[in-house]
């Protein structure tokens, strides 16, 4: 019989309380955005971040117990800087002006994510991680669960005529493809506005079919 395999801890074991402490703890998130994009994922070490931020293990490891709960920690920093984006261009009065105002904000929060995204520290290294790895999924999954329930309540205000299932569904669809194609604009060689209004363009047409 063999033993289950035990998920690696996330969380970090403390936060900084004062000013000396945040400064460390800070330079080790840092140290460990650089060398991943130096490393990559697979790569990355708590050896190879003490080493660059000039710390010892035992340094670290007050705050991080290893080098995934460093990255649950850059990823939910990441997550936070590309959700802030959508209250930008999404409102109430954004959704009942129409498509064409629908379609601008849509590509405009599309282009503000990969933005965000870009600029970043290791910002597509840690969105990579997020889907790749299976013990930082639950990260992604939980930002986007968050932002379709906020979306989902904004269109309910805005179409109060529409089921809100399929204006829930619509929102978990929204949020994924914004989130997928910003990956897409990092793997290959696109232009991010053509992509942006060809992808806003498809999503606000169905959603206008749910406003009829």
């Amino acid at each position: 019989m063999t033993d289950a395999v035990t998920a690696p801890a996330l969380a970090g074991k403390k936060l900084p309380a004062q000013q000396r402490a945040t400064e460390t703890y800070e330079r080790i998130l840092e140290a460990a955005a650089q060398t991943l994009i130096e490393v990559g994922v697979e790569r990355l070490s708590t050896n190879l971040v003490c080493m660059r931020a000039g710390l010892s293990p035992p340094a670290l490891y007050r705050y991080f117990p290893n080098k995934y709960a460093l990255l649950f920690e850059l990823g939910q920093r990441l997550m936070q800087r590309q959700n802030e984006c959508v209250a930008k261009w999404m409102s109430v009065d954004v959704v009942r002006a129409g498509v064409p105002a629908l379609e601008e904000a849509l590509a405009g929060l599309l282009l503000d994510t990969y933005a965000a995204t870009r600029d970043t520290p290791a910002g597509v290294w840690i969105m990579r991680a997020m889907r790749a790895v299976p013990a930082l999924q639950e990260v992604r999954l939980t930002s986007h669960a968050a932002v379709t329930q906020a979306q989902t309540r904004l269109l309910v205000k805005a179409l109060p005529g529409a089921r809100r299932a399929e204006l829930k569904l619509a929102s978990r669809i929204v949020v994924e493809l914004i989130y997928a194609t910003v990956e897409m604009l990092f793997d290959e060689s696109l232009k991010p506005k053509e992509v942006a209004r060809i992808t806003a363009g498809m999503m606000a047409s169905h959603l206008a079919k749910v406003m009829r």
